[in-house]
């Protein structure tokens, strides 16, 4: 039986009648199951998130850059390695992978630190219309220097030609400038070349007839706080005057040896 309160209201199962209760409706507008799982199409992150296509070609780039390091880790150890086997038969091959990016040089560290700055300076005879005269000296170290220093990357011929075809030439000459064999005569071609090289980018008003070579060595001096006195006067050794030839031209040099 209904009953009415005061106000006329019924206060009786106002639920009743077909549906849901109010509590039942009252549950299932809080509570709520978890939502839908990811579709079939649903994909993860990294390299599953790409479409095959580009699946593909990431996995060929990966593994072509692992295969090259490997390669390069193998190299690198065949090359500091002792001699062995494989180097006394593939020596050729590891010195062409190494040589000259990868080159490993321990001068920096001991027991033999470079404790010398040496410089190379080139000058030249040259034959104008009606006058020959002899330029001064050009420090050719000191224009790779100036090509080197503040740039990012600098090239391998800046930093390292120079510096290793003087070496080639004092390895390979006594004190008095005389050649030891054939290594000798081709040190000296290769340094006029690159003298010549460096030379061709200045305008002297002239005919470069004969150029000569020397270099100036300077010790390092001791640190600030050594109490070591080392003398930092320059000492020069002057190589005798060549006469330039047309296998030494820039233009002609690639096809001398031919």
């Amino acid at each position: 039986m209904d009953s009415y309160d005061d106000r006329g209201v019924e206060s009786g199962n106002r639920n009743a009648g077909p549906g849901p209760g109010r509590g039942e409706n009252m549950a299932s507008d809080t509570v709520q199951g978890p939502g839908p799982g990811p579709g079939p199409g649903a994909r993860g992150g990294g390299m599953a998130a790409l479409s095959l296509p580009y699946q593909i070609a990431a996995s060929i780039a990966l593994s072509v850059i692992g295969l090259v390091a490997c390669v390069q880790l193998a190299m690198v150890f065949l090359h500091v390695a002792p001699a062995n086997t494989l180097t006394k038969q593939h020596g050729e091959a590891v010195d062409e992978w190494i040589y000259p990016e990868f080159e490993q040089n321990w001068k920096l560290f001991a027991p033999n630190p470079l404790q010398q700055n040496v410089a190379v300076h080139v000058r030249a005879e040259i034959v104008g219309a009606d006058s020959r005269r002899t330029t001064p000296w050009m420090s050719l170290s000191g224009e790779d220097g100036r090509a080197i220093r503040g740039n990012l990357l600098p090239s391998h011929i800046h930093q390292n030609e120079l510096r290793r075809g003087w070496d080639f030439y004092i390895g390979s000459h006594d004190n008095e400038n005389r050649a030891n064999g054939l290594r000798g005569e081709l040190s000296e071609r290769y340094i006029r070349r690159i003298a010549m090289a460096r030379l061709s980018e200045h305008d002297y008003g002239g005919t470069v007839e004969r150029i000569q070579i020397r270099s100036e060595t300077r010790s390092v001096a001791a640190p600030g706080w050594s109490d070591e006195k080392i003398s930092t006067k320059p000492s020069y050794r002057v190589l005798p005057w060549w006469t330039v030839t047309s296998a030494d031209l820039p233009e002609n040099a690639e096809g001398a040896d031919k």
